[in-house]
């Protein structure tokens, strides 16, 4: 079992972990020497995906089914035969969600859920931990809608972990270990919890980012309209 608080201390210094495999019974942790992160205000939102986005192709959620989206990324495709998220770090991640911790976003195609992200809110950085995709730009949809709820809630860093070519066309970017570090410390600088031992709620947290702002916006189905994500994301590149 990985204890709530000993993830929250990882990920404050950036740490975190991975499975072989969706099967192991173990797992290992990760720092990379290299970091992918997406600024911002750097996010590349293309004519294509702003018209799929304003014209709510998908119903965009959030937290209303983190358990399924987490065993979604979990599943095997055929892009993707086996994951690193095993049952460790799912049941982790489900407790931390459980906390206020983690979050997700959901995409649904009518009552289908066809894509969407989970990550961990810490301070004033998100970690993206997985996306998934069962239908056509789904998961480009959930990372614009993320961007969008973390520009609002005065967040100032979106940790992508390792880079490819998909998050690298949404305007992703690799940097060196010492610079992530600097940035991860400039989130966290204002909250204490780069010295996480426990998970307590975030609310105790004054200067943490709030990853609920924007559901002002949201209406009674709590769907943000894909206008106002559009608009929030309207002077990125």
């Amino acid at each position: 079992m990985l204890d709530p608080g000993l993830l929250l201390g990882a990920y404050s210094v950036g740490v975190f972990p991975m499975a072989d495999s969706r099967d192991a019974n173990s797992i290992y942790w990760v720092e990379p020497r290299r970091r992918a992160i997406l600024p911002l205000d750097g996010f590349h939102l293309s004519r294509s995906l702003r018209r799929v986005i304003a014209g709510d192709r998908f119903r965009v959620t959030v937290d209303r089914a983190f358990a399924q989206i987490i065993a979604l990324c979990a599943e095997s495709a055929d892009d993707r035969p086996d994951t690193w998220i095993n049952t460790m770090i799912e049941e982790a991640f489900v407790r931390l969600h459980a906390l206020g911790h983690a979050h997700s976003v959901e995409c649904w195609d009518g009552e289908r859920l066809v894509g969407g992200l989970y990550g961990l809110a810490l301070g004033r950085a998100f970690f993206g931990e997985s996306m998934v995709s069962r239908a056509p730009n789904a998961s480009k949809v959930a990372i614009a809608a993320l961007v969008a709820r973390l520009r609002a809630g005065g967040f100032s860093l979106l940790d992508c972990q390792f880079m490819t070519a998909h998050l690298a066309s949404l305007g992703a970017r690799e940097i060196d270990r010492v610079d992530y570090m600097e940035l991860l410390g400039a989130a966290l600088s204002s909250t204490g919890s780069s010295a996480a031992s426990s998970a307590p709620s975030p609310a105790v947290d004054a200067g943490a980012g709030d990853f609920l702002a924007l559901d002002t916006a949201a209406g009674a189905d709590g769907a943000v309209p894909g206008k106002v994500v559009v608009q929030l994301l309207g002077h990125t590149s």
